[in-house]
């Protein structure tokens, strides 16, 4: 079970990384609530962060806490990089860490929904706004889940289009793929 941590508490410290998982290499960040982004980057993370990865990040950074406050430290994230290292295994199914997750609240709402989603399995768009009772609102809820800061732990890549297709998915496609076959093979 994820523990979910919805306050916004501005300008508090940011400790990041950029980590090298199972042949996937991420951006990661944690604040003292817990875990609140986690990126695929092109670049190898040996190398440190790409420039795209880098613009992203940022981004997000930026949003919740001052750049001043923004400290390089692998060693808070080592509790997150072992649960997502047993993932990225096959040895875990779910995660049992704080998450520290900052969006309106029809995001939350929406990020909720995706832990609902059973590992291994897929549901469309449209199925994830049935569940909110927002059949209607199809587009808002892919908008929703592409502001995902938290990709694998919150699993939006078990989310397809309704003809079961891949489609959108901010970790690049080819990420998808493979995350939803490991996830195929450990069911």
């Amino acid at each position: 079970m994820v523990t979910e941590v919805t306050e916004s508490v501005v300008n508090q410290t940011i400790y990041w990384g950029a980590v090298r998982l199972q042949n996937h290499n991420f951006v990661m960040a944690v604040t003292d609530a817990g875990l609140g982004y986690l990126q695929f980057q092109k670049g190898d993370a040996r190398d440190g962060v790409d420039v795209e990865a880098w613009q992203e990040f940022t981004q997000w950074a930026r949003k919740i806490g001052q750049p001043n406050g923004w400290i390089q430290q692998e060693d808070r994230l080592k509790p997150y990089m072992q649960q997502l290292d047993e993932y990225l295994s096959g040895e875990r199914t779910n995660f049992e860490l704080p998450l520290d997750l900052r969006g309106t609240e029809f995001q939350q709402s929406v990020w909720r929904a995706l832990h609902e989603i059973v590992h291994g399995e897929t549901v469309s768009y449209s199925q994830v706004a049935q569940t909110l009772d927002r059949s209607s609102a199809v587009r808002a809820v892919g908008t929703a889940i592409g502001a995902n800061p938290v990709l694998i732990v919150v699993p939006c890549h078990r989310v397809v289009g309704k003809d079961g297709a891949l489609t959108g998915y901010r970790g690049g496609l080819v990420n998808k793929e493979k995350l939803l076959q490991l996830e195929r093979q450990g069911k």
